[in-house]
């Protein structure tokens, strides 16, 4: 089959989104939009047909119904009847919170803490902390950014998890066999890369700066939201509308029923234990398996404690209904994911900027990083960008120098890269459970973070470039 070159139009759709995303502050609509111009440009007009039907009928789009929408949706609304994470975040705040300062830590802790980043950080994180964030008056749009910036991040930094292995199943490949002759070189390469992975590691340092009150500058829109909740209280500005409805904002515990840390802890450990415990025995996270089987140990422990079996099912109804918007952006996201794919975006950037790199070698992190931003950010998605970008600029990486310590820059600035727009991106799974979890407006999520992700990410562009100019002196 012919492959059709669009050239600058492959851009199109995902820039569209991007400019009505942020013009309308309506995601959904940028989304739509995106969609539709990616009909127009390839001349398939049915978009259904083209792109909705294939891309709602993916197995990644399963995960997004039965994880993102039944499963978490479930786990918050039983929790939410249980009185499981409030009681939880309520017994710890007891002991280590007592102001906006120490709640926020908390929760960069517990960012921490859950550290395999996207999915499992942002929703254990983000429901744990959120009730006692509430109650000390955080704004959601800080504690959404340091979910949010504790999930991907922390992931490419603390790697035990998935992503070394997913990373070195790229780049084990016969171009570069010279530097990484199996997978197991490809892990160790992961591991030597974590010093130059800039982005990450200033990112996260930022996210307990700011929880700490100690970040110089936090940006127009940040500082407006701060100042509102410590002023007024109010935890979202007029006006907004927070992808966790109102009715999983606050606990909803039958009468006769007493909540206990067991309502937490034991979902949380069917979590951790299936999608880390394989991990720690050379197997493979069960992400879907985790999120099924600690919502069902959240409703049979709830019903083995005394609630009846109707309120349970309520409770999860509730919390389902309560996330459905998120997993309608997901969706559409994941379809925008597809329509920038057929259109070959993330090979027309590449494209046109490996000439300039012949002439100046040393900028080429630098370049990756941004070529990496601007990939992830089009497409929502780190693992989708290290897919694309991996196993074409490292072997271009090692052809202009074997240098180790260029090869070890040029992997650093691809991680950070790709988890900017990953973190930052309106459509990304963990923009939009972050805001989820937070109980935050999307949109304000998004444009109090990307300030302080813009300036971590141009100082590391600026290291890199610094860097490898010293090294090729």
């Amino acid at each position: 089959m012919e492959v059709i070159d669009y050239g600058w139009l492959a851009l199109l759709p995902a820039l569209t989104t991007l400019v009505i995303s942020f013009w309308s502050k309506n995601v959904l609509l940028g989304l739509l939009c995106g969609i539709l111009l990616g009909g127009v440009v390839t001349g398939q007009y049915n978009i259904v047909n083209a792109f909705l039907l294939p891309s709602l009928g993916s197995e990644r789009y399963a995960y997004i119904l039965l994880v993102y929408l039944w499963a978490l949706g479930g786990l918050i609304g039983v929790w939410n009847r249980t009185g499981a994470a409030q009681h939880f975040a309520t017994t710890a705040a007891n002991r280590f919170v007592n102001s906006r300062r120490s709640a926020k830590v908390f929760a960069w802790v517990m960012g921490v803490v859950f550290h395999q980043g996207g999915t499992i950080s942002t929703v254990l994180a983000g429901t744990t902390v959120k009730p006692v964030a509430d109650r000390e008056k955080v704004s959601h749009e800080e504690l959404a950014y340091i979910v949010d910036s504790t999930a991907s991040p922390i992931a490419t930094i603390l790697p035990f998890n998935a992503w070394p292995a997913y990373i070195a199943g790229l780049i084990a490949i016969d171009s570069l066999r010279e530097i990484i002759p199996d997978e197991q070189s490809a892990i160790d390469w992961f591991w030597r890369a974590i010093p130059f992975n800039f982005y990450g590691i200033i990112a996260v340092t930022f996210t307990l700066l700011l929880a700490l009150d100690k970040l110089p500058w936090i940006g127009r829109k940040m500082r407006a939201a701060k100042t509102r909740s410590m002023e007024t209280g109010e935890l979202d500005r007029p006006g907004a509308t927070p992808l966790l409805t109102r009715e999983l904002g606050t606990a909803e515990v039958p009468e006769g029923y007493t909540p206990s840390l067991i309502d937490f802890f034991v979902p949380i450990g069917v979590l951790l234990g299936l999608s880390i415990g394989p991990l720690l025995f050379g197997g493979s996270s069960m992400i879907l398996e985790a999120f099924s089987l600690s919502v069902i140990s959240a409703m049979v422990l709830a019903v083995i404690r005394g609630m009846s079996l109707n309120s349970v099912f309520d409770g999860m109804l509730t919390g389902i209904k309560g996330v459905t918007i998120g997993a309608v952006i997901l969706g559409l996201a994941v379809t925008l994911g597809n329509v920038s794919e057929a259109l070959g975006a993330a090979k027309f950037v590449i494209d046109n900027t490996s000439g300039l790199l012949q002439h100046v070698p040393y900028i080429l992190p630098g370049v990756l990083m941004i070529i990496c931003m601007f990939v992830s950010f089009s497409i929502g998605s780190s693992w989708g960008t290290y897919a694309v970008i991996f196993p074409i600029a490292l072997p271009l990486a090692y052809a202009i120098s074997p240098d180790t310590t260029f090869f070890a820059l040029n992997f650093g600035a691809i991680l950070g890269g790709a988890v900017f727009g990953d973190q930052c991106s309106p459509y990304s799974d963990t923009t939009v459970l972050s805001s989820m979890a937070c109980g935050s407006d999307l949109m304000d999520h998004v444009l109090t973070q990307l300030p302080l992700a813009l300036a971590a990410a141009g100082i590391s562009i600026a290291l890199y470039v610094a860097i490898a100019f010293v090294s090729f002196l």
